[in-house]
């Protein structure tokens, strides 16, 4: 804050002296120009032109003559010291009748020096006076801020002189069950008399919890939007500070405030922030964080009840927060929020597209279903990154190859286009392609393929897009020893053909050893039992677990590891005899590969059937 204040004082005295320096400038050269001459001559010679009868009037200005020619042009001319004009042009032969007839006006000259000595003087002064007047108001400012330091600086909406978030619920798409349920609690603050004749108490707090990306902020900014009632929005991080206290004494005065506009609603974003379980051993009972949670119960559900205020809350940590924070009375209402399905994933796609012009043959059902597992951000994102590819291709309306092309740009990354792929390493990716899809075609349980390429994306040298045909929550045993196996069929693929492996499988491994050890550990499908092992974590610090506390022993870890391995083996024995058995498919889609580096499903379904 210092550093700031002192470039601020640097910046505001150079331009000061810049200023003065300027102003003294100007000044000079006006003092100058109104000294400044045209044509001076001799007495003799302005006598000799008054006899003539050249002159039209003149000014006399102190020791100076101004004699106009014509209105605009005028000569200069000395005076004798200690004479008039009138007595100097008659000894200089000038005749006293023409000299009669010019009209001679009189004024008195402007001492500049003076005035400038006069200016170098006050300058400083008041230069004085402006560092002075820095340094009070900066004092002032530090005193007025270190008074606003414990102040909550939320942002309101809904009322009068507030700004309005721009966002209702018919700007959501999908989600209408959490939709319902926050509907229902501003009609609650609306008209609370029909739910009290019922006797229904409003909830104290509403969490939204979920995925990164799945609309939380976007549902309070919607009810922001809908409530006619205060909104109050803050962030979690922004109660922290360095001094102990201050947190607590934000929320404090974010309650006090609310209190005064009630009823309304406090949305405090990103609740993780604040909301961790107490007792990690780090910092003590003068935690900040700590103390600030405190707060928080305190006025959540204290000894001051309060009915007329809703704490709406999001976060994607629920497992972090504090047990008491959740209990009911606090947030009496937990509400969860899923990735979108097919038909929500359309319905948000038309939301993101409204404004953006669509070219009329536009499939937006076959772009919901290419994007199982996205979010509503990556939704949005990828509407986004389908026009601004349009706009590259100079095109005016958004296409559907534009479309599809920015699910892969979501997914992976940009195309590497310069990218120089040898004959050998592309016809490795190819083959290696190849191995997925076809254990993914030949497997019941698998995803069917919809499009294969050897063309490099971010880190993938290569990629097999599969879609499946009924999205489901829930996988059983086959299914993920089905995806494992067609995880390793670019491992078998290139231990079958190439007599050895590369690199390119290490992702591929990396997902299928996962797998296989959440099939044990988590999901009780191994013959060790219904039983899972590492369940519990020690206390969160830092948003993170500080590491998983072992509950079996070093010979039941053993037996972990085989089972982990008789599933990888299983998968690996699928993908083999797949493979083997249609080698000649393998090697025609790989080929293919080669020459066209793409295939979309139609054709690689054809390359299928014909073999």
């Amino acid at each position: 804050m210092k550093k700031n204040n002192l470039k601020i004082f640097g910046r505001n005295v150079v331009s000061f002296i810049i200023v003065l320096v300027v102003i003294i400038t100007l000044f000079s050269l006006v003092a100058t120009d109104s000294l400044k001459e045209k044509e001076e001559i001799s007495l003799a010679g302005l006598s000799e032109k008054i006899n003539k009868e050249e002159v039209l009037r003149m000014v006399v200005v102190g020791g100076n003559i101004e004699a106009y020619i014509s209105e605009e042009d005028f000569v200069t001319a000395k005076t004798e010291p200690g004479i008039s004009v009138y007595e100097s042009l008659v000894n200089w032969g000038t005749e006293e009748s023409k000299i009669r007839k010019i009209d001679v006006d009189f004024k008195e000259e402007k001492d500049w020096s003076s005035v400038l000595n006069l200016a170098f003087l006050i300058i400083p002064v008041l230069f004085l006076i402006f560092i002075f007047y820095f340094i009070f108001k900066q004092a002032k400012g530090g005193a007025m801020q270190a008074l606003d330091f414990s102040k909550a600086k939320a942002r309101v909406f809904g009322e009068k002189g507030s700004p309005s978030s721009g966002v209702t619920f018919q700007d959501v798409a999908g989600l209408e069950e959490v939709k319902e349920e926050l509907e229902e609690v501003v009609d609650f603050l609306k008209n609370p008399s029909r739910f009290l004749k019922l006797g229904a108490r409003i909830p104290k707090g509403v969490l939204l919890t979920g995925a990164p990306g799945v609309g939380k902020t976007l549902m309070a900014r919607a009810v922001a939007g809908e409530a006619k009632v205060p909104f109050f929005e803050i962030s979690g991080s922004e109660f922290i500070e360095l001094f102990v206290g201050v947190g607590s004494s934000r929320v404090r005065d974010l309650f006090a405030n609310a209190k005064k506009k009630q009823p309304c609603i406090i949305y405090i974003d990103e609740l993780d922030a604040i909301g961790r379980s107490r007792g990690a051993g780090v910092g003590g009972g003068h935690d900040e964080r700590e103390q600030t949670l405190n707060q928080i119960l305190s006025e959540m559900d204290g000894f001051a009840q309060d009915t007329k205020i809703v704490v709406l809350a999001s976060t994607n940590r629920p497992d972090v927060l504090d047990s008491a924070l959740l209990r009911p009375g606090r947030f009496d209402r937990k509400i969860i929020l899923d990735l979108p399905d097919k038909k929500a994933r359309q319905e948000i796609l038309k939301v993101h597209t409204k404004n953006k012009p669509l070219v009329s043959s536009v499939n937006l059902k076959e772009v919901a279903e290419r994007t199982p597992g996205f979010s509503g951000a990556e939704i949005a994102n990828l509407a986004n990154e389908a026009a601004l590819l349009s706009a590259r291709k100079r095109k005016k309306k958004v296409g559907q190859a534009e479309l599809l092309e920015a699910i892969e740009k979501v997914l992976l990354g940009p195309e590497k286009k310069g990218y120089l792929v040898n004959k050998k390493e592309k016809e490795l990716s190819a083959y290696h392609e190849a191995g997925h899809a076809i254990v993914s075609s030949f497997l019941p349980e698998a995803e069917p393929v919809q499009k294969i390429s050897i063309v490099s994306r971010g880190q993938a040298g290569g990629y097999t897009i599969k879609i499946p045909l009924e999205e489901s929550r829930i996988k059983r045993k086959s299914e993920f020893i089905s995806e494992i196996a067609v995880l390793l069929g670019g491992y078998t693929a290139e231990k079958i053909f190439f007599g050895e492996v590369s690199t390119g499988s290490s992702n591929d491994l990396d997902r299928a050893s996962r797998y296989a050890r959440k099939m044990v550990k988590e999901f009780g499908m191994s013959p060790l039992g219904p039983l899972r092992f590492g369940g519990e974590r020690s206390h969160v610090f830092l948003g993170k677990t500080m590491a998983e506390e072992r509950d079996y022993s070093e010979e039941t870890a053993s037996k972990i590891d085989k089972e982990v391995s008789v599933f990888i083996e299983q998968g690996l024995k699928k993908a083999e005899d797949i493979i083997k058995d249609k080698k000649e498919t393998l090697e025609k889609v790989a080929k293919t590969l080669v020459e066209k580096e793409t295939l979309e499903r139609k054709e690689y379904e054809k390359i299928i059937k014909s073999s």
